[in-house]
Formats: structure tokens, C-alpha cells, sequence
């Protein structure tokens, strides 16, 4: 592993720490359960990502390592695309309306806060981030992107797969804008865009690593409502951030980045 890759790992790990540490977590819930396997290996990496099943990527679908009878992940063709709205350059009151708005997205509850559930990993530069399974709209190859005038900087572009306009998010951009220097911004190689839920926005992602079923207790919660609505929690054994997707959906449809909230 280069230096410039162990420290960007170590910098988004630290990363993460600060924006966990800034919400007061619910009580962790003790297991005796064993603790899950590391990461596959770069080997096993590879024969990963020749069996992830997307509408792109033509192979089978991806495999828990607790379960096989994964479906399949497929969107939907929308017969009319809708491009999100301009972002709103607002006041602190419009925020606060924002923020709320995510907020109570979060506080409605989900069904995989109530059991074990499936959850897709992927990474951007150097930081894991998880996506529950249910919550995944799908994967596609990331394409070339049309810029838009007046869009924020972690707004990628529009892209178009199938007749389907896809609003593009720099991920980078989005969680870590004072994070991302020059260098940061060269060395990103996105491939994949992780659709969120039904919604047109996408995630753009440097890597596929593996999905796997969690338990509740296997993810620090944070409290519902709380400073970082986006944010689900973190999963333990891997240090990563989970997604609230529609909280995180909510905020992308109102131009709101990380530090907007």
C-alpha cells in the first residue's frame, strides 16, 4: 500500500470518529457473538466484482457471506427523469426548515433498525461507507456526466443511462468538502454510481468490496433525529459510516451538503 493511501485511510478514519463523536449514540448492545470476518482479500475482491448483479453489470447477483438468497438488485425504468430541483442558497431559518425536514425523515423509523439486514460496502478514497440492501436502487457504471450552471461543486453532473437522468453526487465532495485538497481530488477513481432508494440521485463509488447481514447489535446507532440526519451509524467491526438514505435523499433535494445541515 503506497503512504498516499495509508493516509488518506487513516484521515477518513479519523474523519468519521469526529463526525460520530459530534452525536450522542445510543447505549451500545452487548453481544457475545464472535466478531465477523475482515474484508475479503484483494483476490477475493476480484471475484467480487465478477459477480455483482446490477442492470449494468451483466453477472450474477452479489452473495452474503450469511445468506444466498439475495435477489437480485434492479431499477426501474422511469418512463420521464426528472433532474433535482436548484439548490437553495438560503438564509439559517431555510436551513433549519431543511435539517427538520431530514430529521423527521429519520424519526418515521426503518424496518432495518428492527432485525438483522443485508448491507452493500463500498468506498471513497479511503473511507468504507455501507448502504442497507433495502434501501439500494442500484448500481450502475459510472458514465460521462453534463455539467449544470449554478450546481455546487459536489454536484457531478447529469448522467444518462437508458433514457434515465441520473443526478450524479461527488461523494467526496459531499461528506468531506474541507477534506478534499487537490491531490484528494486527482487521486479519486470513481467507477460505480450507487443508486439511493427509488430517487434519481446516485453516489459515485470507487470500489464494490462485499455485502454482508448484520445484526442490530453489530452497528453503533446513533440517535434518531440528530445533528447528522444522513447518517445512520457506524458498523463496528469495520469502522464505517451506515446511510440513512432517505434522510440523505431529503438533503440532496434541497441542495444541502454535510456542512448545511
Amino acid at each position: 500500500m503506497s503512504k498516499s493511501l495509508a493516509a488518506s485511510k487513516t484521515l477518513m478514519k479519523n474523519y468519521l470518529s469526529e463526525l460520530l463523536t459530534e452525536d450522542e449514540p445510543l447505549p451500545e448492545v452487548k453481544s457475545s457473538r464472535p466478531v465477523k470476518e475482515k474484508v475479503a482479500d484483494e483476490s477475493k475482491l476480484e471475484k467480487l466484482l465478477e459477480t455483482v448483479s446490477v442492470p449494468v453489470v451483466e453477472a450474477k447477483p452479489v452473495i452474503s457471506r450469511k445468506s444466498t438468497n439475495i435477489e437480485p438488485v434492479a431499477k426501474e425504468t422511469i418512463a420521464t427523469p426528472v433532474i433535482a430541483k436548484e439548490p437553495i442558497v438560503a438564509e439559517n431559518t431555510v436551513l433549519e426548515t431543511k435539517k427538520s425536514k431530514a430529521q423527521s425523515i429519520v424519526e418515521k423509523g426503518n424496518d432495518y433498525r428492527k432485525g438483522s439486514f443485508q448491507a452493500m460496502f463500498f468506498d471513497v478514497a479511503g473511507l468504507t461507507v455501507a448502504v442497507p440492501l433495502i434501501e439500494l436502487g442500484g448500481i450502475h457504471n459510472a458514465e460521462k456526466t453534463n455539467s449544470l450552471v449554478g450546481k455546487p461543486d459536489w454536484f457531478k453532473g447529469v448522467m444518462v443511462h437508458r433514457e434515465e437522468q441520473i443526478n450524479v453526487v461527488d461523494t467526496a465532495l459531499w461528506v468531506m468538502p474541507e477534506k478534499c485538497d487537490q491531490a484528494l481530488k486527482e487521486s479519486l477513481d470513481y467507477k460505480y454510481v450507487i443508486m439511493l432508494g427509488s430517487s434519481q440521485w446516485g453516489l459515485l463509488a470507487e470500489n464494490l468490496i462485499d455485502t454482508v447481514t448484520l445484526e442490530q447489535e453489530d452497528v453503533k446507532w446513533l440517535a434518531q433525529g440528530g445533528r447528522r440526519p444522513w447518517l445512520a451509524g457506524l458498523v463496528k467491526d469495520r469502522m464505517c459510516a451506515l446511510l440513512e438514505v432517505d434522510a440523505f435523499i431529503q438533503l440532496l433535494n434541497d441542495g444541502c451538503n454535510v456542512n448545511q445541515i
